[in-house]
């Protein structure tokens, strides 16, 4: 699925603060390895059915069996592994015998513990993914997950590491083999290797993804083979917040634009960005915040909600507002299937300029019967305009006001919102008087 940066902003899939970031939510890897791992993945949501499948079996595979999921493999051992390579010891005896390992521990002391704890992670390595392999290949193995297991297999394989099978633990090896394992994997062996923590860098991502399924009990969404565009979602939410209120989502190419309306901090931005983000996330193969969820695969995915200005090019907000509306009718004018996410369009004029810009792009966007749209705006006038285009479905979320109070339920509700609430939050929280006393 292509999407931009911008989208990728939007939808807070990264964020300088991490924790506040999808990457972050779903990241329960093991070792730095499987979230760089993980972060790139993000960064290539999958284009096709059969792709999303697959790494669907594949987590669901690894939440099966996760029980045995290798504890010898940590953080540190793949840090150690890595940095062996690079570490200036002097050189390990290629064949070494009882008394040479003796000779080299004397003579080069500091060298011989720094060689024996590096082979005791390796070891660990070795015989963690061999634990991997031995149990993750089965009869209903997915094919995506046994194909990086063989290729696991192919490494550890290696005639020169069946020491390690004699052994329970590396402590147990006396020195001449200790010395001799390292020789071999610093001379001979390094992109073997490399190669073999590359491997285990994907098993600790799908792992990570795996984890947080379990962990905020998220559901597989169905994926339809459809060559029309389709949401239909029940019990979706945000994956970031800690209380969501869950919505029902439906778009499809009959009713392929949502027209959403609600008062300030009503819930339509988190709205937009929980659709966004669950279909992201289920592009990537990974479970979503919802009670169900079915959709087709998109071809692409934009939205337009953190729209700022530029004062170095000396472009206003309203200029940026009109040149990302432009790039993305350029990009959806090409039949694909595409995701549209548009939050309070055109905020940077006047409101009758804004109606009628809004209107002119939104009865433009609605002959385009390939792609799913939600546009939130504040303009709720310009909703009887639309009424009479037979694709468009109004939704608005619903603010009540008790004793000057605003109560905010996030329940969506079919129909166009008439709040007119700002000078009310105004005078809530203390505006108005503190401009009355001056």
């Amino acid at each position: 699925m292509e999407i931009d940066k911008t989208t990728i902003d939007d939808l807070s899939i990264f964020n300088s603060e991490e924790e506040f970031s999808v990457f972050s939510k779903i990241n329960q890897c093991v070792t730095i390895r499987g979230k760089d791992q993980l972060r790139r993945s993000l960064s290539k949501p999958l284009e096709s059915a059969d792709d999303i499948r697959e790494v669907q079996r594949v987590l669901k595979f690894i939440i099966r069996e996760k029980a045995h999921w290798p504890s010898l493999i940590s953080n540190g051992t793949v840090m150690v592994v890595e940095r062996f390579f690079e570490s200036n010891i002097s050189a390990i005896p290629s064949t070494p015998s009882k008394i040479s390992a003796m000779s080299y521990k004397i003579i080069n002391g500091h060298d011989y513990s720094l060689v024996r704890y590096s082979v005791n992670h390796y070891f660990d390595l070795v015989k963690g993914m061999q634990q991997m392999v031995d149990h993750f290949t089965q009869s209903d193995t997915p094919e995506l997950l046994k194909i990086i297991l063989q290729a696991a297999q192919k490494i550890i394989g290696s005639e020169r590491l069946a020491i390690i099978g004699k052994y329970r633990k590396a402590s147990e090896m006396p020195p001449q083999e200790m010395l001799y394992l390292g020789h071999f994997f610093r001379y001979h062996y390094k992109n073997n290797m490399i190669s073999l923590l590359s491997i285990f860098a994907q098993l600790d991502a799908w792992y990570g993804m795996a984890m947080a399924v379990v962990k905020y009990e998220l559901i597989f969404p169905e994926i339809a083979d459809s060559h029309q565009p389709v949401i239909d979602a029940k019990g979706l939410y945000h994956i970031l917040l800690r209380e969501p209120v869950p919505y029902d989502v439906a778009l499809d190419k009959e009713t392929n634009f949502l027209f959403l309306t609600g008062a300030n901090m009503a819930g339509k931005s988190t709205f937009i960005k929980a659709v966004g983000s669950a279909v992201f996330l289920a592009h990537m193969g990974m479970g979503v915040p919802a009670a169900s969820m079915r959709l087709s695969v998109f071809d692409g995915m934009l939205s337009n909600i953190n729209v700022i200005d530029n004062i170095m090019k000396g472009e206003s907000y309203f200029f940026n507002e009109v040149q990302r509306i432009k790039a993305t009718v350029s990009k959806i004018s090409d039949g694909r299937k595409w995701l549209i996410l548009i939050d309070e369009l055109f905020k940077g004029t006047n409101v009758q300029d804004a109606m009628k810009c809004s209107l002119a792009v939104i009865e433009g966007l609605l002959k385009i019967k390939n792609s799913l749209f939600i546009l939130s705006t504040h303009l709720y006038e310009i909703g009887d305009d639309l009424k009479g285009h037979p694709n468009i479905t109004f939704n608005y979320f619903e603010t009540s006001v008790l004793n000057d109070q605003l109560n905010f339920n996030y329940q969506l509700k079919s129909g166009i919102s008439n709040d007119r609430l700002g000078y009310l939050i105004l005078k809530k929280e203390g505006v108005v008087k503190m401009l009355e006393d001056l």
